[in-house]
């Protein structure tokens, strides 16, 4: 299989260095990252992106137009929305014509979605085109296959915000049936993901083993069992099979990290003097502080001082100052997780605005924005990408803010916020603003939107750190994944089963 591939990347590096027409670039660009093959041709991606990006590109053909401004925008180009302008009418709307265009009207659907704050025409792309592609959905019964799938997807969840390797499976069955489809790029595309898949399945036997190993000696009751969900939040990060290392470590973080939030969870049985006192053990990162700890919770707090032991060891030591991050960022977490069970056990009431700062710090994505960065490699993890992480901010906070808002409608449509944790931000919107859960959900969505333009505008802000900066999106590309529709994947795995099996347990035909 590595050798045939090998030869395919030939064929693709020779596709690259024919194309001199910027649209056939572009259409290459776009092909080999929905076939999920990109990690192969970084090199060439971006040196055909600038090149599209500087050269002019004069053309009617909205569709390409969109594509261009999607594939420049996803790598963190700058490209104005009034590329639009010419599709318009004099009143500042697009012709009705494009009702009859389909895959044009996606194009332009899923460009759009690449919005920043401040872009309203962006905004008004989108509301036009989902319009028109519902109506067509609705009553196309003449779409060609697999375009109608494509559409339910982007209508679903666009593809900017789509987990890549969900995407791609999707994808390459898809492909060949495309007009002027490249038969030997769809077998590179399939022969690279049943290679990683292999790769895959070894670690996750190795955490299963692992994690079956340490749940047994810790002997907790009030933990999930979720290795596999939490082995595809650190899968979402980074696939590539070069970053094993990362994305086992990375894999351990996310777990240790949800051993936490179950610890503290009131469901956990764990009075708030416990809680307090494995809080003080944590801040003292210490053997000696394990003392201090409850009994049934101390080879817990063991288990996690040995795994940051064993993270040290694993990397080279001029990266060991990202072990070190790691663990700050933890302890944070845990003071965190404290002070919301504080409230819970005072039954405090907080604002809508309060909940939110502590409820967006307790998703952890300020440890999961150091923990990625444990074993990527000197070239990627520069001191202005550590400092991007220190400072926590836009994209960091965002995935934050998104991941706790979905959850949080989930939570709250599953009846799950009825225990006696803290307060959800649909029942502390509704109850400050004294409106109905519809309004609630309906307010919070809004800010789901504002915190994706955010996101999309942090690779444009940090695009000399886009590397590391994108492997953070990546996490909050996995959230309506696990939260779309109302639903905790998460914690109620059911219904990804098939997805799952999919991407770790059939490989793809050839």
């Amino acid at each position: 299989m590595r050798e045939r591939a090998n030869k395919l990347k030939e064929h693709v590096r020779q596709l690259f260095a024919s194309s001199k027409d910027i649209l056939e670039k572009m259409k290459l660009v776009d092909t080999i990252q929905h076939l999920g093959i990109d990690h192969l041709f970084e090199n060439e991606i971006q040196t055909a992106l600038q090149e599209i990006h500087e050269n002019e590109f004069a053309t009617n053909n909205l569709h390409d137009v969109a594509l261009r401004f999607r594939l420049l925008r996803e790598r963190g180009f700058w490209v104005s929305p009034d590329v639009f302008n010419k599709f318009k009418g004099d009143d500042g709307s697009f012709s009705n014509e494009l009702a009859n265009d389909p895959v044009t009207l996606l194009q332009l659907y899923n460009a759009a979605n690449l919005f920043i704050h401040g872009e309203p025409e962006l905004e008004e792309a989108i509301s036009f085109a989902r319009r028109h592609l519902e109506s067509i959905s609705q009553h196309g019964a003449g779409l060609k296959s697999p375009l109608a799938d494509q559409i339910k997807r982007s209508l679903h969840i666009p593809l900017p915000r789509i987990h890549r390797r969900v995407e791609m499976v999707s994808y390459v069955p898809e492909y060949d049936q495309e007009d002027g489809h490249d038969p030997l790029l769809l077998e590179l595309a399939k022969l690279d993901f049943n290679i990683l898949q292999r790769v895959h399945q070894k670690e996750l036997n190795e955490l299963s083993r692992w994690w079956k190993d340490v749940s047994a000696y810790m002997g907790l009751h009030h933990i999930r069992d979720r290795v596999i969900e939490n082995y595809t939040w650190s899968y979402a990060v980074y696939h590539e099979e070069e970053l094993s290392l990362a994305r086992v470590i990375f894999a351990k973080i996310v777990l240790l990290i949800a051993l936490l939030d179950d610890t503290y969870d009131v469901y956990a049985f764990t009075s708030i003097e416990e809680c307090r006192l494995l809080n003080a053990a944590f801040q003292g990162w210490d053997d000696s502080a394990a003392s201090l700890v409850p009994e049934y919770l101390r080879k817990f707090y063991e288990i996690t001082l040995r795994c940051f032991r064993e993270f040290e060891d694993l990397v080279p030591s001029n990266q060991r100052y990202l072990v070190a991050f790691s663990k700050t960022e933890f302890q944070k977490l845990s003071s965190y997780y404290l002070e919301g069970a504080e409230w819970a056990h005072r039954k405090h009431k907080p604002r809508f605005s309060e909940q939110v700062a502590l409820a967006t710090m307790t998703t952890a994505t300020r440890p999961l924005a150091a923990g990625l960065m444990v074993g990527l490699g000197e070239g990627v993890t520069t001191t202005a990408a550590y400092q991007w992480a220190v400072a926590s901010t836009d994209a960091i906070i965002s995935c934050g803010k998104t991941g706790r808002f979905m959850n949080d409608i989930s939570g709250f449509k599953l009846g799950s916020q009825n225990k006696a944790d803290m307060p959800c931000s649909v029942e502390t919107y509704m109850e400050e603003h004294r409106v109905s859960m519809e309004v609630a959900i309906g307010k919070i969505n809004e800010l789901v939107e504002e915190e994706w333009k955010t996101t999309n505008q942090s690779r444009i802000d940090h695009r000399g750190v886009l590397p590391v900066v994108q492997r953070m999106i990546n996490i909050t590309l996995a959230i309506p994944f696990y939260y779309s529709d109302g639903k905790d994947g998460f914690t109620f795995g059911e219904g990804l089963q098939e997805v799952l099996q999919k991407l770790y347990v059939k490989p793809m035909p050839l």
